[in-house]
């Protein structure tokens, strides 16, 4: 049985007051709180055992090594990797998405080559595709959604030409919720000979996830939005691409061997991870994993499945909000409108004086806003300690500002 209120237990900002009122916390889509586990491992790392990792032969750099490099064990075990050596450690997605343009595709891609993308895409995973445009003549192909905010991969798939060279694809829209069939368009793609890029940023926060069965050749996910500090994240990286990669960023431990006349790389993961690393980050990062792990990826998926459908529900019955995107099986993200001139900012300021938290603007996917026709939404996106009563709090808000802009 899965005990929300226990599981709000565990995170103290929930306790607190926004406004005079009980914060309701539905921003989770940009970055979620951290439970009272990961706040403590990381305040134990810093004052008990914080050290250099890898290059130190005492006691706390041998404590701080091994906790950083168990981490990596959780990585490969949270997404089904075949090995630890396909985990490289990141700053969040962003940045692992930077490193497959600049290691992967930059080396190997010649004028008129094309990168197939959804109009979905989070500025991650468009910008860093935009720089092999703007700097070696790549292309980028655009698939669209459907009416309802679907993504039928043989759109994806159809747009795989003879120049193609990769698909960037997200895993699930930080928008829409809309979940995208990555397994079959990876099948498609390695039929022939296209490598696929999948932004797991929001998808691996709310479903389990098998980069192995998903066949895919690069996952990125963040770990600030799975419970865990900032600047932390990983890539996966397929073994046999990660040796067609060149290192990333230059300096200690991504090197073997270093002389005034040539240098020599480590093999991978250290290859693509160079200087002093996020070691705090990436220990409460491991720490996050467990919780949600002990918790039961399936029973979260359940729960928040559960609060999709109550607030699918509740906000048909507001025929003034307009909502965008309700593809069947999406995550627990909504994005909507107000009838009238209320501005996505209006909607987000008129419902935070009643103590709950959503997000406003173009959510970083300028993209999709475009083929929506909007310039901005509202987003309420719902997390692992949400509850039914807090979509009711959402529901009595949103009504408070449309009578107040009616």
């Amino acid at each position: 049985m899965y005990d929300v209120e226990a599981v709000r237990r565990d995170f103290p900002i929930l306790g607190r007051e926004v406004h005079g009122r009980p914060l309701v916390y539905l921003d989770n889509g940009a970055s979620a709180q951290k439970p009272r586990a990961v706040i403590q491992a990381i305040t134990e790392a810093y004052a008990m055992d914080y050290a250099n990792v890898h290059r130190g032969l005492h006691y706390l750099s041998s404590v701080a090594t091994e906790k950083y490099e168990a981490v990596r064990g959780k990585v490969q075990r949270f997404l089904g990797a075949a090995r630890e050596e396909e985990i490289v450690f990141t700053t969040g997605s962003t940045m692992g998405i930077n490193m497959v343009s600049y290691a992967w595709a930059a080396p190997r891609f010649e004028p008129g080559d094309e990168i197939v993308l959804s109009v979905m895409e989070h500025h991650a995973n468009v910008v860093p595709w935009h720089f092999l445009r703007e700097r070696q003549g790549a292309v980028l192909k655009w698939v669209e959604t459907e009416p309802d905010g679907s993504l039928d991969p043989q759109r994806v798939i159809d747009a795989i030409g003879p120049r193609t060279r990769l698909v960037a694809i997200t895993h699930m829209s930080n928008v829409l919720g809309t979940v995208v069939d990555v397994k079959a368009i990876c099948a498609a793609a390695r039929e022939r000979g296209v490598a696929v890029l999948a932004d797991g940023s929001q998808a691996a926060v709310h479903m389990a996830v098998d980069v192995a069965d998903l066949g895919c050749d690069f996952y990125a996910i963040t770990g600030h939005k799975l419970y865990g500090p900032t600047a932390s994240g990983a890539l996966y990286i397929r073994g046999d691409r990660a040796a067609e990669m060149r290192p990333f960023l230059g300096g200690g431990d991504m090197i073997r061997e270093v002389t005034r006349e040539a240098v020599s790389y480590a093999d991978a993961p250290l290859k693509f991870e160079a200087g002093t690393p996020g070691i705090v980050q990436t220990i409460g990062l491991g720490v996050a994993l467990d919780y949600m792990t002990a918790l039961g990826l399936d029973n979260i998926a359940a729960h928040e499945g559960a609060l999709r459908d109550y607030a699918r529900a509740r906000f048909a019955g507001l025929n003034w909000l307009q909502i965008q995107g309700d593809a069947p099986g999406k995550g627990a993200i909504f994005s909507f409108t107000i009838e009238g001139p209320a501005h996505a900012h209006d909607i987000s300021t008129v419902v935070d004086r009643k103590g709950v938290a959503v997000r406003a603007g173009h959510h970083c996917a300028q993209p999709l806003m475009a083929h929506l026709g909007l310039t901005a939404t509202c987003r309420a996106s719902f997390g692992l300690y949400n509850t039914q009563g807090e979509v009711d709090v959402l529901v009595e808000a949103l009504e408070t500002c449309h009578d107040l802009f009616s």
